[in-house]
C-alpha cells in the first residue's frame, strides 16, 4: 500500500481529502502545518506528499525547500495544493523541483490522476535494470518516456575488441559513455617515462569512461581490453539529456562515481603503506572480486604479470617471484599465464 502524506492547514479540506485518499486505498499520514509536514516527511518517508502552501509556521515552499537538502526525502514525488492561481506562484513552486501543482477546488479525479501518474513515473523510476544491454536500452528507454527527449537516439555504437585493444587513449576527448556487454576492461595512466599503473577494472555491466566527459575535458587515463569484449557507446548528448533532465538517473551515475573514488583513494593509500607482499595479494584478491562469477567455485584467468604489476604497482620481477613464493605456500596455482585461487581468504587477510 502506497503511503502518501498530506500536509494541509484547513481541517475540512485535511480531513475531506484524506478520506477520499483512503478509499482509493492509500495509506495517509496527515499534517495540520509545514513545520509538522517536515518532520513527519523525514521519520515515515511516504511514496508521495500532497503539500498546501499558504499555512502558519511554515509554508509549502519551505517545507519543499527543506525536504529537497534531505538525502533520503529529495526525491520523494511533490505535489501542491493553493488556493492561489497566479502564474508566477506555479512558476516558483514548478522551479523549486514541485512535480505538479493542483487549485482548489479541485475534484476527486483531477487529484487521483496527478497521485497515480507521479507515483507510476516514481516506480519507473525505481525500476531495477539488468546488467546488459538490454537493460541499458530499457532504462534508456523508460527515461527518455519520462523527461519527454524526442531526440534522444535509438542507435547504439557496439564495438568487438580484442585482447590488449585500445578503447580511448589518455589526451583524446570523450564522445560518450561506455557500457561493457561482455569481457574485461583495465583503465590506467603512464607516467614521463611510460610506466603504466592500473587505476581501475571493469567487467559485464559496468560503466566507464564518463568522469572526463563530466568534467568536460581531456582524458586523463586510457582503457584497453584484458579479455575479449564487447563494448556499446552511449553518445554524450544521450547522457547528457538524461543526467541534467533526470534527477534519479543522475544519482545512479553519482553513486558509481562515488564508488570509483572512493578506490582510488584506497589504492593510494595501499600504495604508500602496504608491503609489496600484501599489495600483490590485495591485487589477486581484487581480480577475483571483479571478475569471478557466481557458479565458479575457484577464480582462474589468464593475466599477463606486466598487468599484474601495475595493477599492483611494482616491477614485473618483483610479482614474479612473489608469484612463486604464494605458489609455495599453495595460495595459489599457476599454469602458463593461468593464476588460479586457491585460498582466497588467506590472500584476503593476509598481513602487512
Amino acid at each position: 500500500m502506497k503511503k502518501i502524506l498530506l500536509i494541509e492547514d484547513n481541517i475540512d479540506i485535511r480531513e475531506n481529502t484524506a478520506e477520499i485518499l483512503e478509499l482509493a486505498q492509500y495509506e495517509v499520514i496527515t499534517a495540520e502545518n509545514g513545520k509538522e509536514g517536515v518532520r513527519l516527511a523525514i521519520k515515515e518517508t511516504p511514496d508521495l506528499i500532497i503539500c498546501d502552501i499558504m499555512m502558519p509556521v511554515l509554508d509549502g515552499h519551505g517545507v519543499l525547500h527543506l525536504l529537497s537538502k534531505n538525502e533520503e526525502t529529495a526525491g520523494i514525488p511533490f505535489i501542491f495544493l493553493t488556493a492561489k492561481a497566479e502564474r508566477s506562484d506555479v512558476r516558483k513552486g514548478m522551479a523549486m523541483g514541485a512535480d505538479d501543482y493542483l487549485t482548489k477546488p479541485f475534484d476527486d479525479q483531477e487529484l487521483m490522476n496527478a497521485i497515480e501518474t507521479r507515483l507510476n513515473k516514481q516506480d519507473l523510476l525505481k525500476k531495477k535494470f539488468t546488467k546488459s544491454i538490454d537493460g541499458v536500452q530499457d532504462f534508456l528507454n523508460e527515461a527518455r518516456s519520462l523527461v519527454s527527449l524526442k531526440e534522444l537516439s535509438m542507435s547504439r555504437d557496439m564495438r568487438h575488441y580484442k585482447k590488449k585493444d585500445v578503447v580511448f587513449m589518455e589526451g583524446a576527448y570523450p564522445k560518450g559513455v561506455y557500457f561493457i556487454n561482455k569481457g574485461k576492461i583495465k583503465v590506467f595512466q603512464k607516467n614521463d617515462q611510460g610506466k603504466e599503473l592500473i587505476s581501475s577494472l571493469h567487467k559485464d555491466g559496468d560503466f566507464f569512461g564518463f568522469l572526463s566527459l563530466l568534467k568536460d575535458e581531456q582524458y586523463t587515463h586510457s582503457a584497453a581490453v584484458l579479455e575479449a569484449a564487447e563494448i556499446y557507446m552511449i553518445p554524450k548528448e544521450d547522457f547528457f539529456s538524461l543526467i541534467y533532465k533526470n534527477a534519479e538517473v543522475a544519482k545512479k551515475f553519482i553513486g558509481i562515481l562515488s564508488d570509483n573514488l572512493l578506490e582510488n583513494e584506497q589504492q593510494l593509500i595501499r600504495l604508500a603503506y602496504s608491503s609489496v607482499r600484501k599489495r600483490v595479494a590485495e591485487a589477486l584478491v581484487k581480480l577475483s572480486d571483479t571478475y569471478k562469477k557466481e557458479t565458479d567455485q575457484q577464480f582462474s584467468m589468464n593475466v599477463s604479470r606486466e598487468d599484474l604489476a601495475n595493477l599492483v604497482g611494482t616491477a614485473k620481477e618483483t610479482v614474479i617471484r612473489t608469484l612463486s613464493d604464494f605458489k609455495e605456500d599453495k595460495y595459489i596455482e599457476i599454469t602458463g599465464s593461468m593464476i588460479t585461487i586457491l585460498e582466497y581468504e588467506k590472500l584476503a587477510t593476509m598481513k602487512n
